[in-house]
């Protein structure tokens, strides 16, 4: 379905919404998709800001999302002390998959916190749910989103984050738009990114991201970069927070 909108909508020119348009860039031009014939082959074909997109993984790979060496692999757990969250925060996992990391946060912001396992998959959603029963956990929420809107409530979010799942949209400047929206000001966007700096990260370059790309990517909203960590084996964990956006 993602790769029938895709070709549906690559060439079309995006609108800023009014709310998002800041001082730096009122009256400039929104970023256009761009289709290439000449591309990677384990990428769309399709381009923004110079990057091509990467072809998207299905739920068939969800028991490759829970693999037992990821720990070994990735350090998800010096992600989760990373992240500094607190008891009482909302958390949007953006592209949650299998909810692997959802129910690691869940834990850290308990009591009264809860965790939005964003998916656009139905079928991955299912099995955050299977989990969430199997387990007993009660604030892990499964949350249908679509390629351009995540559909999450509007300012109510402290921390959005994304592992692995950015390089991989379709529609990265609706999708911005709409995390942003749901973001608090002061909330954090946070990308996990393979790094693409690194050609010792055994992932296809496609699915990687330089640190300056993602920079790039997100200087044109109402975002301020606060840190880039290093901390993880293969990955960036690269922090933005959201400023108050400018009056009309």
């Amino acid at each position: 379905m993602r790769n029938m909108l895709r070709l549906l909508t690559a060439a079309s020119t995006l609108c800023l919404l009014p709310g998002f348009v800041t001082a730096q860039t009122a009256g400039a031009k929104p970023p256009k998709y761009e289709t290439r014939t000449v591309h990677d082959p384990d990428g769309t074909g399709v381009f923004y800001l110079g990057r091509e997109m990467a072809q998207v993984m299905g739920h068939e790979g969800a028991d490759w999302l829970d693999r037992p060496e990821r720990e070994a692999e990735e350090a998800p757990s010096l992600l989760i002390k990373a992240l500094k969250l607190k008891p009482g925060n909302v958390v949007a996992d953006i592209g949650a998959g299998s909810g692997y990391l959802s129910f690691k946060m869940a834990k850290s912001v308990l009591p009264t916190g809860k965790v939005y396992a964003e998916d656009i998959q139905q079928e991955m959603l299912d099995i955050v749910k299977k989990k969430a029963e199997d387990t007993g956990v009660q604030n892990v929420v499964p949350w249908l989103g679509t390629i351009t809107e995540t559909k999450l409530p509007d300012s109510s979010v402290d921390l959005i984050i994304l592992v692995d799942v950015y390089h991989e949209f379709d529609h990265p400047f609706e999708m911005t738009q709409s995390m942003i929206k749901s973001l608090k000001v002061g909330g954090r966007l946070v990308f996990v990114e393979y790094r693409k700096e690194d050609p010792s990260v055994p992932i296809k370059l496609v699915h990687k991201m330089t640190e300056a790309q993602v920079k790039r990517e997100m200087a044109i909203f109402p975002l301020k970069w606060v840190e880039t960590s290093r901390i993880l084996p293969r990955q960036h964990i690269i922090v933005f927070q959201k400023l108050a956006t400018a009056p009309r």
